[in-house]
């Protein structure tokens, strides 16, 4: 049998193994689909076409042994071009099993959070993780192959390092995007105070947290300046609100009064207002002799953390009401002046 003959039956031979590796990956890949856990599936998904190729390319590289190659090209024969291949092989399985185990695992975990930076993360970190699997690969063949790699590594930090500064807002930015994900110091709905900006989360993006005020402007906030921030959360760590009310009265005004008035408005508030709860209660304390009043607060308790400006708005009303129907004076500002002759 001719060279060329046999060469060709071990390039046949190989296909057909491929084409008997391919089915019976298929087969596994079927198998897997049926169990509970995903980690055969990538598994499966990992070997399955890197062995099917891998047996073609050897194949091939074994007929080249029996067919009559120019001798400029005979290198092409030489077994540490076949363990290159090897580790390239090697290096196809790992990424493909990194980037899905990756994508599997990081997306499980990241849908069981509201916002959606962490499923950009993982898209990042699963391309981020494939080129690192091959750029490592390519140096440690390389390197096999007796090529000299220093200039490509030094090219290559140089390459980094310009990247990572163009990047540096950007990188910033995003790490800061993750560490929000992390410490959940707030997310999508809340009510937050971040620099005296007031308003609730729209989105958490990879670059920025967007807020809406209450005059319903968009505010855009880079991720970085939240996560080195002190942020107000009014949401956590539940969604009641404590609600202050300054009351002044004139002077001579009956404390005792006074206070059953303001008593008697709070539990009139909480039995028909939607916005106040009972649970912690209402109160009023007397403060303070003021200059022109004498000073009262009243602390209630909001259901809801945006619902502050109605309740104060019910409230005031009803003291306003009130007060006309006792005669009870809202003091302004006032000075008495004496004159000496």
């Amino acid at each position: 049998m001719s060279n060329i003959w046999i060469a060709t039956v071990i390039i046949a031979f190989g296909i057909i193994i491929a084409w008997g590796v391919a089915r019976f990956f298929r087969w596994l890949s079927n198998k897997a689909d049926i169990t509970e856990s995903e980690f055969d599936d990538i598994l499966v998904l990992s070997f399955g076409k890197p062995i099917t190729v891998g047996i073609l390319i050897i194949s091939f590289f074994f007929a080249l042994g029996y067919i009559a190659i120019p001798a400029e090209y005979t290198w092409i024969l030489e077994s540490k071009y076949l363990n290159a291949l090897y580790i390239a092989l090697g290096a196809w399985v790992v990424s493909i099993f990194v980037q899905n185990f990756i994508g599997l695992y990081g997306r499980w975990m990241a849908d069981k959070t509201e916002s959606d930076i962490d499923d950009k993360i993982i898209d990042f970190l699963e391309v981020a993780a494939r080129y690192i699997v091959w750029f490592v690969a390519i140096l440690f063949i390389l390197s096999y192959l007796d090529i000299n790699i220093t200039p490509l590594i030094a090219a290559g930090g140089i390459f980094g390092l310009a990247i990572a500064l163009a990047a540096q807002d950007l990188i910033s930015n995003f790490f800061g995007g993750a560490i929000i994900i992390v410490d959940k110091p707030f997310g999508v709905g809340d009510r937050i105070k971040i620099e005296g900006n007031l308003g609730d989360v729209v989105s958490i993006g990879p670059r920025s947290t967007r807020i809406r005020t209450l005059d319903y402007q968009l505010l855009t906030i880079p991720n970085s300046k939240v996560a080195n921030s002190i942020v107000t959360n009014y949401a956590m760590p539940d969604i009641k609100l404590k609600i202050k009310l300054p009351v002044s009265v004139a002077y001579g005004s009956d404390i005792a009064q006074v206070k059953k008035i303001l008593f008697e408005i709070c539990d009139h508030a909480v039995a028909h207002s939607t916005y106040i709860i009972d649970d912690p209660k209402p109160n009023v304390f007397f403060l303070e002799f003021g200059a022109s009043s004498l000073d009262f607060m009243i602390v209630i308790w909001a259901k809801k953390f945006n619902m502050s400006w109605e309740i104060k708005d019910w409230i005031n009303t009803e003291i306003n009401r009130r007060f006309t129907e006792v005669g009870i004076e809202i003091p302004f500002p006032q000075m008495d002046v004496h004159m000496r002759e």
